[in-house]
C-alpha cells in the first residue's frame, strides 16, 4: 500500500553529526530541531547508527522538500553547536571526522534508517487500528516479529505507548510490532523512561 503521506516529489537530504552517541540523545536532539527550526509539513527526521575507527555513535538525517532544504540549512548553521558535521548536496559544514559521518547519514534514506519524525507520527498515540496506522500516516508496511507474511487485517489494534520508530527498509517505511497485552499489537522498539524524552514524545 501507498501512503498519501510518502515523500514523493523532488527531495533534498541533510545530513547531521551533532556528537550524538546513542538513539536516545539523537531522539532527543530531533524533537528540539522539531521545536527549534523551520520544519516543513512532509518532513522526516531519520538516525543511523555508525562505527569509525575512533569512535561510534549515532547521526541525523532530514529529508525536506527541496524549496525548503537551504532554509533548514541556514537554521541549523545557528543552533547547532560547533563541532557538528552538516551535509547537503556539494555543500558541508564543521571538522572533516563529521562531515564524513554527516555524508553518510545523508545517503541513507530511504534505504536504511530509523524514522523518528515523519507525517502522521502526531495521530499515532493511544491505540489505533492497523488502518489508522497505514491510512493516516507515512508508514506503508507493517510486519509482526516472528509471525507468517501477509497482511494484517485492518481492524487490529495496535497499543502505540505514543512511541513509534518505523525504518526505512529498501525505500519503504515499515514497523515492526510484537504481540501484546489483550491481544493487541505494539511496536517492537518500546519507549525509553527518561522523562526528559518522554516529555517529547
Amino acid at each position: 500500500m501507498t501512503s498519501p503521506h510518502h515523500a514523493s516529489g523532488v527531495h533534498s537530504v541533510i545530513g547531521v553529526d551533532a556528537g550524538t552517541a546513542t538513539p536516545r540523545e539523537a531522539d532527543h536532539l530531533i524533537h528540539e530541531l522539531r521545536d527549534r527550526l523551520t520544519l516543513p509539513a512532509g518532513a522526516f527526521a531519520c538516525t543511523h547508527l555508525f562505527r569509525t575507527g575512533e569512535r561510534r555513535g549515532t547521526t541525523i538525517s532530514l529529508t525536506l522538500p527541496a524549496v525548503d532544504a537551504a532554509t533548514v540549512w541556514q537554521e541549523l548553521l545557528t543552533t547547532l553547536p560547533a563541532g557538528t558535521g552538516l551535509v547537503l548536496g556539494e555543500r558541508s559544514h564543521g571538522p572533516a571526522e563529521a562531515v564524513g559521518t554527516a555524508r553518510q547519514a545523508a545517503a541513507a534514506p530511504p534505504s536504511t534508517g530509523r524514522a523518528v519524525l515523519y507525517p502522521g507520527v502526531e495521530r499515532l498515540t493511544g491505540t489505533v487500528t492497523v488502518a489508522d496506522v497505514l491510512d493516516r500516516t507515512a508508514i506503508e508496511h507493517l510486519v509482526v516479529l516472528g509471525a507468517p507474511a501477509g497482511e494484517l487485517p485492518g481492524t487490529a489494534r495496535v497499543w502505540t505507548q505514543n512511541h513509534v520508530r518505523p525504518e526505512w527498509r529498501a525505500g519503504i517505511l515499515t514497523l515492526t510490532l510484537v504481540p501484546a497485552a489483550g491481544g493487541l499489537l505494539a511496536p517492537f522498539e518500546v519507549p525509553n523512561p527518561t522523562p526528559c524524552c518522554a516529555d517529547h514524545d
